[in-house]
């Protein structure tokens, strides 16, 4: 494992956002859904794919908040523009289970 400065860490915007959009993602490799998350006024709302379709459904990721890196670079996945990272940990068997908090916080709160 490769250790970071305090700095490193700080650079990596962190942020809370509220999923408020659903739609399955066809064209991906695996099974994906595309995303829409709200990070508040001050980031706006985001798109991002994410496969997660093994636990979550898309009526339980509406309204769920959620975790994710906001300043990384655009990224082409396939037909469509991810412009987030959705933070989660693989179970055994690869399952992914997202990070998220335990009571509500605002849109775009920082982790820190």
């Amino acid at each position: 494992m490769e250790t970071i400065s305090w700095q490193d860490f700080a650079k990596v915007e962190l942020r809370v956002g509220t999923i408020i959009g659903v739609e399955d993602f066809p064209e991906a490799r695996k099974p994906a859904y595309k995303l829409q998350v709200d990070f508040g006024s001050d980031i706006g709302i985001k798109k991002s794919s994410a496969q997660i379709t093994t636990l979550y459904s898309r009526e339980q990721l509406l309204g769920r908040q959620i975790m994710a890196v906001v300043n990384f670079p655009p990224k082409q996945i396939g037909p469509t523009k991810s412009e987030c990272l959705v933070t989660g940990f693989a179970r055994e068997d690869g399952a992914i289970v997202l990070v998220g908090v335990d009571s509500p916080v605002p849109n775009g709160a920082k982790l820190g």
